[in-house]
């Protein structure tokens, strides 16, 4: 197949069939999702989140005895077991650690490669993404705000101009507002070493997510999917792109909240920042696990206007291989 020659630098680094990554979800990606899409030749990614270390370890091997196939496990950075998650990695001897939420410093990226795994980072800007590359990270996952959850505020249009194209040292997958194979061929065609989706593996058969949260998305437009705004700078907020409902319009009220109690010394800043991380963690399980559309965090992407059927991972694979294949076939035909 022709699309097999676009594989090979992602195939190299992950070690998989195909490298359609998963994107690690919290309360979503959890062993049976992350498993499966390993089984099925992509590469399955298990959300750290804040789950207690121990749990985070029955987990990754829950994970084991379900696949024999490379998967990786997503740190948060801004978690409170953050530095324990870390250390675990290296007692696991996990092979590929994933840094997000924020910026890992680089003494922790050098502590990852020490455990002999190898290390990406995401990267929602061109300074972030070089500053990663100096840290020594072994990959780039480029993601632009069209997606769900923790998002920055550049587009993947413009940030495949200001990374992909320019940057050949280090492999580099994106990340995005991808869910059709259409699109995978295009980004392949570009330089990416391969594709990360989430939003559209929710919509998986084996993803565990409460049914009323399939359903929200599969009724969803693109444009229901909005990030949060930030108020006040001394409340730093991560933009948290999710379908509107309540659970949006109380975050905007914690916020003025905050900013009041900060304005009288009622509550440091640090403290302030603990309060919108945990209203968000609390609100996504509220949503994911308990199906509480309204006043649970419905994160999704805004590809979740392209998603409205519910098949098996290998069926969502299978197509986007499939459907890549003969994109590039087309364009190999307009080019002769």
């Amino acid at each position: 197949m022709v699309i097999d020659r676009f594989f090979e630098r992602g195939r190299e680094f992950l070690g998989v069939q195909y490298p359609i990554m998963c994107g690690a979800m919290t309360w979503v990606s959890e062993p049976h999702l992350v498993a499966a899409v390993s089984n099925a030749g992509g590469f399955g990614c298990l959300a750290g989140g804040n789950t207690p270390p121990e749990i985070l370890r029955e987990q990754i091997e829950e994970t084991r005895k379900l696949t024999d196939k490379p998967f990786g496990v997503n740190l948060i950075t801004i978690a409170p077991a953050y530095e324990q998650h870390l250390k675990l990695m290296g007692e696991l001897e996990l092979p590929f650690i994933i840094f997000a939420g924020s910026f890992p410093r680089g003494e922790e990226v050098k502590a990852a490669k020490a455990t002999g795994a190898k290390v990406l980072c995401f990267a929602s800007t061109l300074s972030i993404a070089n500053r990663m590359r100096r840290y020594g990270a072994d990959a780039i996952i480029l993601e632009g705000m069209e997606a769900g959850g923790h998002v920055g505020h550049v587009s993947l249009s413009v940030l495949l101009q200001q990374v992909l194209f320019k940057f050949d040292d280090v492999p580099v997958f994106v990340a995005g507002g991808i869910a059709t194979g259409k699109m995978t061929a295009h980004m392949l065609l570009m330089g990416a070493a391969g594709v990360q989706l989430g939003t559209r593996f929710v919509m998986a058969e084996e993803c565990q997510a409460h049914a009323n949260f399939k359903e929200r998305f599969r009724r969803a437009n693109a444009r229901d999917a909005v990030s949060t705004p930030q108020f006040d700078s001394r409340l730093p907020v991560v933009a948290v792109r999710a379908l509107r409902n309540k659970s949006h319009d109380d975050f905007g009220r914690l916020q003025l909240e905050l900013i009041e109690k900060l304005d009288v010394d009622l509550i440091h800043r640090d403290e302030a920042q603990e309060e919108v991380e945990k209203f968000w963690m609390g609100a996504l399980r509220k949503a994911v696990v308990d199906g509480d559309t309204d006043f649970g965090s419905l994160m999704a992407g805004q590809s979740v206007g392209l998603v409205d059927e519910i098949k098996p991972v290998k069926g969502i694979i299978d197509e986007l291989v499939t459907d890549a294949e003969a994109e590039l076939q087309a364009v190999k035909k307009k080019l002769t």
